[in-house]
């Protein structure tokens, strides 16, 4: 996860995380990302069920859903573990989580347990009844999906109605005072809507919106050949920077961020570089901080079924289940290999990757992106876009 606002538009310094002694258990959200202990945020798909189809969905959720959810009790158990381990943030998502009957006790439970909750949803089902409700519960957050505006939404989300459905979900969390804010996937079919959702969110001011890179996993994988090339992404990131940084000139300082390509750090750092160079040196100590890709350690996923993921994309690695030891155990456990090995990923990395200057600030990229394109682990993240003078190589064959 990159801040661009944080980063280009300054509204983040290196002496804000530093007030907090960079403790999870001590930092406000936005700061969460530079953490110096990496309590893991979690993302627990409380459910498979959903009401819509989208194209991207990594858990490949359905109306039918899976018949093998963690129960009301089971979820409770769960939730004490992250707390007692220390999971600073909940992630409720799907599915769509709120399909999942029980999804307010949950909630109830996680903050009070001292947990921040936040939901991921398709915002349909959110009436005004719904909105208040979770503002009374005490939710953070709720992250809202789109992917495009009116008829582009909807083809992506395989139903008619779906867009103009989420805006009122938006509105209704508006109302009822809930933060809410945006999530889109970019991909080349609809890359030309990103100017889209920045004019919606002066219009309707919203406060937070986070762009997605695609990522091949789920259904996500049948769009891997609308994944964008490298210059496409440098034109959509810098699309990205440019109306970041007028909404702030323009008195609406959203929070924006670009999520599952760290290279964007270094090239937020770059374009700083020629533009104001003291904040760069400032943007740089502040990536470092972040360390880049933290699947693994960083982030954890939790499954319906219980099983235990590196991340949430991660759908066919399993690392144990919670129905037979807790998440604290299993995240803990540096025999499970791949969970070791991408704790220390720097020694396993080849490529362009291994060389790469900016490894510090990246940590590798999404490997789970490299292995559905080469079936390597630790190969080059395809969706790098920076090239090789920009990363101080030389290209040497066909493996980089």
């Amino acid at each position: 996860m990159i801040g661009i606002s944080k980063l280009y538009c300054g509204t983040v310094e290196v002496s804000d995380p530093l007030r907090y002694g960079r403790d999870s258990s001590r930092l406000p959200s936005h700061l969460l990302q530079f953490s110096q202990d990496k309590k893991p945020v979690v993302v627990w798909n409380v459910t498979r069920r959903c009401n819509l189809g989208c194209l991207h969905c990594y858990a490949q959720a359905d109306a039918k859903g899976a018949p093998d959810e963690l129960t009301t009790e089971e979820g409770h158990a769960l939730l004490e573990d992250l707390a007692s381990f220390g999971v600073p943030v909940v992630l409720f998502s799907g599915g769509e989580p709120l399909m999942r009957p029980d999804l307010t006790e949950l909630i109830k439970k996680a903050v009070a347990l001292g947990m921040r909750a936040v939901i991921s949803t398709n915002g349909t089902l959110i009436s005004r009844a719904k909105a208040r409700e979770l503002k009374t519960l005490g939710l953070s957050y709720v992250g809202i999906s789109l992917d495009g505006i009116g008829e582009v939404n909807d083809r992506f989300r395989k139903m008619e109605g779906a867009y103009h459905a989420a805006l009122r979900g938006i509105e209704n969390c508006q109302e009822a005072g809930l933060k809410v804010g945006l999530r889109f996937t970019i991909n080349r079919r609809n890359a030309e809507e990103v100017a889209k959702l920045f004019d919606l969110i002066w219009e309707r001011r919203i406060p937070r919106i986070c762009f997605y890179h695609l990522v091949y996993s789920g259904r996500g994988s049948e769009l891997m050949a609308e994944a964008l090339a490298p210059d496409e992404t440098r034109r959509i990131v810098d699309l990205i920077l440019n109306r970041t940084r007028e909404l702030h000139r323009r008195g609406h300082p959203a929070e924006v961020l670009t999520v599952d390509n760290h290279c964007d750090g270094p090239y937020v750092y770059l374009r700083l570089l020629e533009e104001d160079p003291d904040r760069a040196a400032e943007v740089m100590r502040l990536l470092e901080w972040n360390e880049g890709n933290n699947t693994g350690r960083g982030i954890g996923c939790v499954s319906w079924d219980g099983t235990v993921h590196p991340d949430q994309f991660w759908r066919h690695l399993s690392l144990g289940n919670v129905r037979e030891r807790p998440f604290s155990e299993i995240w803990s456990d540096l025999d499970i290999e791949t969970l070791r090995d991408l704790r220390e990923r720097k020694k396993h990395l080849h490529g362009r990757c291994a060389r790469c200057r900016w490894l510090a600030t990246c940590n590798g990229n999404f490997r789970v992106r490299a292995e559905a394109v080469t079936g390597d682990l630790w190969a080059p993240d395809p969706a790098c876009y920076l090239t090789d003078a920009e990363i101080g190589v030389e290209k040497t064959g066909p493996a980089d």
